[in-house]
């Protein structure tokens, strides 16, 4: 069986290098969990390392998190939907809000429930996800300050995650600019300016976060240490966290191209055949025991790099091992580094099993 690995150690230091860097700036963070789509064994690892504010997607994950520690904050990161307006107010001390009728309903929910449910108002800032228009914030606010058991924690904005806006120096500032309007006008102060995401780093890397911007969410940066920017890793972290193990079930010599009349595959992609190519030409294949329903393969590269994908099907890989380093066998394991979307597709998967180094 195919396998996903968490590696402890290095999961540990790369958050102990993130805490270092947010306390050294005065910076509260919390850790986005929803790669782990609720795993308990790995959403326990997150939480033995200290954190204290866990973000997620997901109902049903904080739920989890609730279970495990009461006491961790707990955020749900999208807009609420009206007929999980109850679960969100019981499992989520926070949640991002751009509706003002969805807040209305959170005010007479946690009244129910005979809690401060506590908000952020999104704002939207180039990348036409979720947001309130600049133009339209300080009506809206008005609006909500002053509902019953709603407590307003700060304004945010999501970048990069729909369009590809990057968080600029300049959008950094004008969403702190935001704060400051609100708090002139409406005499409150807003303790959170949520504008930073892992793609945010770099920029508090290089000294370039507005000072306001006093709170950030964080993902994949934890896992994957990657800067956003320039598509390296950040230096002084780990970028392999998670390793996919999967068994080679069968090895053997084949043609470089299929035979027979062609249509779709499983995928609904056509072979097409190179007519220069030349067909008596083979290759040494190896099968692995996991496919398309567990993972999509442009989010993999084999730790052994003389190693190329060929295709998956539905529940098998198939590999070229032709000018493999090493002399692979029936049973062996091969590695393979991931993407984030290939470790989300992974930890989505009930098929695939989890395991903790």
């Amino acid at each position: 069986m195919a396998f996903l690995k968490l590696y402890r150690q290095k999961l540990k230091e790369n958050y102990t290098f993130l805490d270092t860097l947010f306390k050294e700036r005065h910076i509260e963070w919390g850790v986005v969990t929803k790669l782990l789509c609720g795993n308990t064994i790995y959403l326990k690892e997150v939480i033995d390392l200290g954190v204290m504010e866990m973000h997620d997607s997901r109902i049903s994950n904080l739920k989890k998190i609730k279970k495990l520690k009461p006491e961790i904050q707990t955020v749900y990161i999208k807009p609420p939907s009206k007929l999980n307006i109850e679960k969100i107010v019981k499992y989520a001390d926070v949640s991002f809000n751009t509706e003002i009728y969805t807040i209305k309903l959170l005010s007479e929910e946690a009244k129910r429930q005979n809690k401060t449910h506590k908000i952020i108002i999104m704002i939207e800032m180039g990348d036409l996800r979720e947001g309130v228009l600049g133009e339209e914030l300080m009506s809206f606010y008005e609006q909500i300050f002053s509902l019953p058991n709603i407590k307003i924690s700060g304004i945010g904005t999501n970048l990069n995650c729909l369009s590809g806006v990057m968080p600029t120096q300049d959008k950094l500032i004008q969403l702190s600019l935001y704060k400051q309007l609100i708090e002139a006008k409406f005499n409150v102060k807003i303790p959170w300016v949520s504008g930073g995401t892992s793609v945010a780093i770099p920029l508090m890397l290089k000294n370039a976060r507005p000072m306001a911007v006093n709170h950030f969410r964080v993902g994949e940066a934890l896992f994957f240490a990657k800067d956003l920017f320039t598509g390296e890793t950040i230096e002084g972290m780990h970028n392999d966290v998670f390793k996919l193990y999967a068994e080679i079930i069968e090895i053997t010599e084949k043609p470089n191209n299929p035979t027979g009349e062609l249509g779709e595959n499983v995928a609904g992609h056509t072979y097409e055949i190179d007519e220069n190519a030349d067909l008596s030409q083979t290759s040494l294949r190896a099968i692995l025991d996991f496919g398309l329903l567990d993972m999509q393969p442009q989010y993999l590269s084999p730790t052994d790099d003389s190693i190329t994908i060929i295709d998956s099907s539905s529940d098998m890989t198939v590999i070229d091992i032709s000018n493999a380093k090493n002399k692979y066998k029936m049973g062996d394991l091969v590695s393979f580094d991931l993407q984030y979307m290939g470790a989300l597709y992974l930890l989505n998967s009930d098929y695939i099993e989890k395991r903790v180094e």
